[in-house]
């Protein structure tokens, strides 16, 4: 087993960190060793599942950026908090302490998939689990990759270190810290998975820009004729279930770039809620979960069988799993320049139609809206779904300001004749509490018709609140759900329901000031 005590300074940080390293081992012996220390247990499935309570979802009131170097001036402060450089180094100082005192676990990978952005990255992790999740998430690097590797990023995860706010100047003993210009991300008190992808992703909306790529929070996936969607959309509302579809080649499921090239992915692996999980319904992720994958929070029984409908830890359960696991996944993580982009949002007031085209202009307006419901266990506290607006559809993860990234889309849609839509994931036939969420298979069928091109010839209504188009049929789909108010019981309900949900949009897009009157008119028409 590769084991060695080392003495490594991180010259590029110009400050050492020493400690014992394990580095770059197989899954095997990560999973032995997470067995060794107790960090879980193994499922039936081969699974290794690791619990991470109290903190079950990502902290991002815990999410800071330092302000120095060029950050300072280029990150947009209105969203992201700001933390000092003299309180980073401290703090760093502190970790670099505890690290010094214990074995740390170090992965060694790219994100992203074209050789031409790809970031070459270095994760140190106090846990041998967390080693396994970042090595099937992000791209591992060949043999000779390996040899070459010189990381630009490094990510240092210390869960049981516990920051002291008083003291370090934090919100709470958790700590999520970015630092561009020393090319450092910090972790601490939280032992949740998902904050290492997303400070990654988070690093890659910052430096990708500048290079004239569009980083999305999106999943894509691609037809036999090598038609490419995308799909937008914050956690909870399909990106991972819609994209893994045994009719289409899987290329990713939550982070992509588009560049002049096409479209790429950043990882090398999945990351899917399994709440509610069958083999029924969502064969594919449900075949991915076996040895080598990792699950986090599922309650297993007295023989170790995961039981997916067990919400006693929290409903953000999930499999992180490496993409090799999905039958048919396109690898490398590349594809052509996208014919449909589908925005999705688990609408939990019920207003919204199933299926919508957007022209331009809409698309643009609800690319800066990002709404979407935010739904239980996704983030610490959350219990019921919440109405919320993120920018892009990823507002937590953009340093840069949102009209950035819109640009970007908004140029790329034009240059490349892509076509988007509009699809609510979440409630039908009144508002959570009242009516009930729609059925998987209709969705499943919309973008099926969608991406088949079948509602090129239908009819279509224009939604009277919201200005966009909305088919009267699609195959496989009751027409009664197709318009919402049609599937409420109490018109009147629904129609104060959808004057609310328009007055919403209307005021978060105030801060929107420095946007051109066309994306403002591709709003709401009260």
């Amino acid at each position: 087993m590769s084991y060695e005590l080392h003495d490594e300074a991180l010259e590029e940080f110009r400050v050492a960190v020493p400690g014992h390293a394990i580095r770059n081992i197989s899954v095997p012996q990560l999973t032995e060793y997470a067995i060794i220390n107790k960090e879980g247990h193994l499922a039936i499935n081969g699974a290794f599942n690791a619990i991470t309570a109290p903190r079950t979802g990502r902290s991002p009131k815990d999410k800071f950026i330092v302000r120095s170097g060029e950050a300072a001036d280029l990150v947009h402060w209105g969203t992201n908090a700001p933390f000092e450089p003299q309180y980073f180094d401290t703090l760093f100082s502190r970790v670099a302490d505890y690290v010094r005192q214990r074995t740390m676990f170090v992965f060694d990978g790219f994100c992203g998939a074209d050789p031409q952005y790809r970031l070459p990255i270095r994760v140190k992790t106090e846990f041998a689990w967390h080693s396994l999740f970042v090595h099937q998430l992000f791209i591992r690097p060949t043999r000779e990759e390996l040899r070459q590797h010189r990381p630009s990023f490094t990510l240092i995860c210390v869960p049981d270190f516990r920051a002291q706010p008083e003291r370090d100047h934090t919100n709470s003993e958790a700590f999520i810290i970015i630092n561009y210009e020393r090319r450092i991300v910090l972790i601490g008190g939280t032992r949740y998975a998902g904050e290492m992808k997303k400070s990654i992703f988070t690093v890659m909306n910052y430096l990708l820009p500048r290079q004239g790529v569009l980083p999305m929070h999106c999943s894509a996936n691609m037809g036999s004729r090598g038609d490419v969607a995308l799909f937008f959309g914050l956690s909870g509302t399909g990106k991972t279930t819609l994209s893994a579809d045994p009719t289409r080649r899987l290329i990713g499921d939550d982070e992509h770039g588009w560049s002049d090239n096409g479209i790429f992915n950043f990882e090398g692996g999945c990351y899917a809620k399994v709440i509610g999980l069958t083999r029924e319904k969502e064969p594919q992720i449900y075949d991915a979960i076996r040895f080598g994958s990792v699950l986090e929070n599922v309650v297993l029984d007295d023989d170790r069988n995961p039981d997916y409908s067990d919400n006693f830890i929290t409903e953000n359960t999930r499999c992180a799993y490496p993409i090799d696991y999905i039958e048919n996944a396109v690898i490398p993580g590349v594809g052509g320049h996208p014919n449909h982009i589908i925005f999705l949002a688990a609408d939990a007031t019920g207003v919204l139609p199933p299926a919508a085209r957007l022209n331009e202009t809409q698309a643009m307006y609800h690319f800066l809206s990002g709404y979407t419901s935010k739904l239980a266990g996704t983030e610490t506290g959350v219990k019921e779904p919440q109405m919320l607006f993120s920018s892009c559809f990823g507002a937590p993860f953009l340093p840069l300001a949102p009209k950035v990234y819109a640009e970007m889309l908004g140029e790329r849609m034009r240059k490349h004749n892509a076509q988007c839509w509009l699809v609510n994931t979440g409630w039908i036939g009144g508002a959570y509490g009242v009516g009930r969420r729609i059925d998987l298979p209709y969705t499943r069928a919309i973008i099926h018709a969608v991406l088949e091109n079948k509602l090129e010839g239908v009819e279509y209504d224009r939604d009277p609140t919201f200005g966009f188009m909305v088919p009267k049929t699609v195959d496989g789909v009751p027409p009664e759900i197709l318009h919402p108010r049609n599937s409420w019981s109490d018109k009147n309900a629904y129609d104060g329901s959808a004057l609310r949900l328009a007055q919403s949009f209307k005021a978060n897009f105030e801060r929107f000031a420095d946007v051109s009157k066309d994306i403002v008119a591709g709003g709401p028409l009260i």
